[in-house]
């Protein structure tokens, strides 16, 4: 008989089971600034690069004081470009800073600064919030993506989000690919931390490994 799911589903959330949010010191709460903190950091895990530089440049930018859409908008080019050297993306620094200010100035003009009221125009409808997402310069469809699993702790009407990458965790863990399995399988775990800890188990063998071995 094959591995216990619910164990192993246990075993992952319980050691891995924090969200990028969380990490990224955002106390996700369903209010103008952390909305869209969490925007930014999905911008800036989207790219090719370490999750553990986009997060670290995310609490960069928000050290310095760059967590609102108006003050975004408002700062330096330099302040942006130095921000996300500070936090390690040098990669991407001087596109990214465009991109920023842009889609700040974006979400200041259509939607008052307010992400949720891009979810009112959307009618609350899944699909239409993830293309009204992509319109900001630097989010695609994985941008989106990365928004939505993570927002769904504030926004239940897009519970459950369990994008590609987080199936491609729950398949390395053995796992069903389906995503009414996988919640059912969590029980009451939050399905934002689910997709987050299945994400980390997508991205990190040791991660897999770990949580194999725990429910071994």
């Amino acid at each position: 008989m094959g591995r216990d799911q619910e164990r192993v589903v246990r075993e992952l959330v319980d050691a891995h089971g924090r969200t990028y949010a969380e990490e990224a010191g955002i106390a996700l709460k369903d209010t103008p600034q952390p909305l869209y903190r969490l925007l930014v950091l999905a911008h800036l895990l989207s790219a090719r690069i370490r999750g553990s530089v986009a997060v670290a440049t995310a609490r960069a930018l928000q050290d310095a004081g760059l967590s609102d859409p108006r003050r975004m908008a408002d700062a330096d080019r330099q302040e942006r470009v130095d921000a996300l050297g500070r936090g390690g993306y040098r990669r991407y620094d001087e596109r990214t800073a465009t991109q920023l200010v842009e889609a700040a100035e974006l979400l200041n003009e259509r939607w008052g600064g307010d992400l949720r009221r891009l979810r009112e125009e959307a009618d609350g409808e899944v699909g239409e919030v993830r293309r009204l997402l992509q319109e900001f310069p630097g989010i695609g469809p994985t941008g989106a993506d990365i928004f939505l699993r993570e927002v769904q702790r504030v926004w239940p009407d897009v519970a459950p989000c369990l994008d590609r990458k987080a199936l491609q965790g729950a398949e390395r863990l053995g796992l069903p690919k389906d995503p009414d399995r996988l919640v059912r399988l969590a029980g009451r775990t939050d399905p934002a931390v689910l997709a987050a800890a299945l994400v980390r188990a997508s991205v990190d063998e040791e991660v897999a490994r770990d949580t194999l071995d725990r429910s071994a």
